[in-house]
């Protein structure tokens, strides 16, 4: 062997084992002669490449010994495949618009529950921030930022998900019992009777009197009748589930309709104004000139034509100023006639001759285009 000779490993996809080739330096030899040596002669050559160490070698015009291959490397003969595209296993039969309709709608991404969950009890349900004292609650259980709360009504820009709240009157100050030292278990409040966290893991209720939450639990460990905070008695009525399933959503809806309904009708039955219909209960009798129909309802009010006593008084008084004032011009005579009320230094027939109703039948005489004109009156 020379010397200068140098050794280089080499593995073929026919033989797993390794096979020792010397190149001689000073007859230098390429990857590309290796190859036409090494394949049948009847094969492609494009259709094998090289790898030395794990290394792709794309060249075929590589000196074998040179500093890309230096002696002792490992050459490694591997068969090229032939894929449809080079993208991984397509065939080219499927079209365009498969691709197209693929990624035409984008697929919602999946929400983990406990994630959504956890944010209805820690977050406003209007602004979604950190919830922070001081907070309110609306008529359905979800609880708010009432500065978020403020801001959104006074620019009015509440989404139709909250067009139930028509402004503070709706909503209850509720008051949270804070966790000492921070945040436990993904939340920052606390019931304080039985300190379970305010995360969703337990259900909770609030006063509507009183304002306090707390939890399920309190409620059936100690029965009272009174707030166990303030000591405030409260009915069943006004305990409010938060944050709670849809059927106890949907129950605590028909109430809030319930109570408008009935708020509605009690302010109608208060509110008097003259001339609109009032609607009152009446236990028995008329009064004010009111006329009772078969309901037991009395109705009132220039619009039914019905005229109350103070309507009969205004009328009288009216009529007694105009009677005065027609005895005062002298004239007792239904017809009006200017002569009795001309002014003074003035002539009585020619200031009367200016009204036709001073004029006499006999004055007038009729054209022969139209009988129901006469002259002087046109």
């Amino acid at each position: 062997m020379h010397p200068q000779s140098r050794q280089v490993l080499l593995r073929t996809p026919n033989s797993r084992r390794l096979q020792t080739l010397t190149i001689d330096p000073s007859q230098p030899q390429t990857l590309r002669s290796l190859k036409l040596s090494l394949i049948p002669d009847h094969g492609n050559p494009d259709a094998f490449y090289f790898t030395a160490n794990g290394k792709l070698l794309s060249d075929d015009s590589i000196p074998i010994g040179g500093p890309q291959v230096p002696a002792l490397s490992t050459l490694t003969l591997r068969h090229r495949l032939r894929g449809g595209g080079g993208d991984g296993g397509a065939t080219g039969a499927e079209s365009r618009d498969c691709y197209l309709k693929m990624y035409a709608e984008k697929k919602p991404d999946k929400v983990d529950p406990n994630e959504q969950r956890l944010s209805k009890w820690v977050n406003c349900a209007l602004s979604y921030e950190t919830l922070r004292q001081p907070c309110v609650m609306d008529r359905l259980g979800n609880v708010f930022n009432k500065e978020s709360l403020v801001e959104a009504l006074i620019g009015k820009k509440l989404p139709k998900a909250f067009s139930h709240i028509r402004g503070l009157k709706d909503m209850i100050d509720i008051k949270l019992e804070p966790i000492p030292g921070g945040e436990s278990n993904n939340a920052w409040f606390q019931c304080p009777i039985t300190g379970l966290e305010f995360n969703g893991t337990y259900k909770f209720f609030a006063l509507r009197k009183c304002g306090h939450v707390l939890s399920a639990k309190a409620f059936n460990e100690v029965k009272s009748k009174a707030c166990l905070v303030c000591y405030r008695e409260f009915e069943e009525c006004d305990k409010i589930v938060i944050n709670g399933s849809e059927e106890e959503v949907e129950a605590l809806r028909e109430k809030m309709e319930e109570e408008r309904a009935r708020v509605s009708k009690d302010k109608k039955q208060k509110k008097v104004r003259n001339g609109d219909v009032v609607v009152a209960a009446a236990e028995g009798g008329v009064s004010n000139g009111g006329e009772m129909e078969e309901s037991g309802k009395r109705l009132s009010g220039k619009k039914h034509g019905i005229v109350d006593g103070k309507d009969i008084e205004k009328v009288n008084v009216k009529s007694e100023k105009l009677n005065g004032k027609i005895e005062s011009a002298g004239t007792n005579n239904k017809r009006f006639k200017a002569a009795a009320v001309a002014p003074a230094h003035a002539t009585k027939e020619v200031y009367a001759s200016i009204f036709t109703s001073s004029k006499k039948k006999s004055d007038f005489r009729e054209t022969y285009s139209c009988r129901s004109l006469p002259l002087g009156r046109n």
